[in-house]
């Protein structure tokens, strides 16, 4: 098991696609943070309204505020806190799985290695691997953008930042899994990353929240985990939120690695 996940990692730092998804990841939390210093400045902010653009959330003066209160962990969930992590791990998982099938790799391993188990259970890890380098380049980028624009912070212990950074980690790898998971199902990549791109997003849970709402139901969109990283708490989650990221990470981990032992078994690959 452990060969085949050194030859994943070895395959995945040769992708392009995973520079590519590294580059986006960089690019959207640099231009994220350029942005809010760029519209902290009343000058630039009535320049952008004069080119046409609507802003509707107050004036530079209620941003400089908000910021002046924030401390640099509180700013990167501000800036992580979207879920565009988990919609680039899962893009980024499902195009690296699937290129297994494309390649013809998986029909190579699974002749020499008829249990198929160790193939599953190297690329559970490798999902680990691969979303938490996701999640620890987004938090690096947003705690040292705001260095790079001028924006002024209030330190954070090293502590409090890697406690954020696990508990970001496990509901981004369980993510990923659930691209990986539909990659195994459909031997393609446009189910995962219709999937990455609508729940990461938070579409699926905004329209949930507003059925839930509507029809008088539980409020089950709080159980996805788009929402589960929108609602994180700073620095550490809460003793409801930690045991629902342990939960949702056990369990996409277990119907993966159930479901596709099954699937690999019944179906030629």
């Amino acid at each position: 098991m452990f060969n085949l996940l050194k030859m994943d990692l070895r395959r995945l730092f040769r992708s392009r696609s995973f520079y590519i998804i590294l580059g986006v990841t960089a690019a959207l939390i640099t231009l994220m943070v350029g942005t809010i210093s760029a519209v902290s400045v009343q000058e630039n902010l009535d320049a952008l309204q004069d080119t046409g653009m609507v802003v509707t959330d107050g004036s530079s003066e209620d941003l400089q505020e908000h910021l002046r209160g924030m401390t640099r962990l509180d700013f990167a969930h501000e800036c992580l806190g979207s879920g565009f992590l988990l919609l680039l791990t899962g893009i980024g998982v499902t195009l690296f799985v699937h290129s297994d099938f494309s390649s013809g790799y998986i029909k190579n391993i699974c002749f020499a290695r008829p249990r198929r188990w160790e193939y599953v259970l190297s690329k559970l890890l490798l999902t680990g691997v691969y979303s938490g380098i996701v999640t620890v380049l987004g938090i690096l980028l947003s705690l040292a953008s705001p260095l790079l624009f001028g924006i002024r912070l209030d330190a954070s212990p090293i502590a409090e930042i890697l406690r954020y950074a696990f508990w970001l980690w496990l509901p981004s790898w369980a993510f990923g899994l659930m691209g990986l998971g539909l990659v195994l199902l459909t031997r393609g990549s446009t189910l995962g990353i219709i999937l990455a791109v609508v729940s990461g997003g938070g579409l699926t849970a905004a329209i949930l929240q507003n059925l839930c709402q509507r029809f008088g139901w539980p409020d089950l969109w709080q159980y996805l985990l788009s929402s589960v990283v929108q609602t994180q708490c700073v620095p550490i989650p809460d003793g409801g939120q930690i045991a629902m990221i342990l939960c949702c990470s056990a369990g996409w981990a277990l119907v993966y690695a159930a479901g596709s032992l099954i699937t690999m078994e019944k179906r030629d690959i």
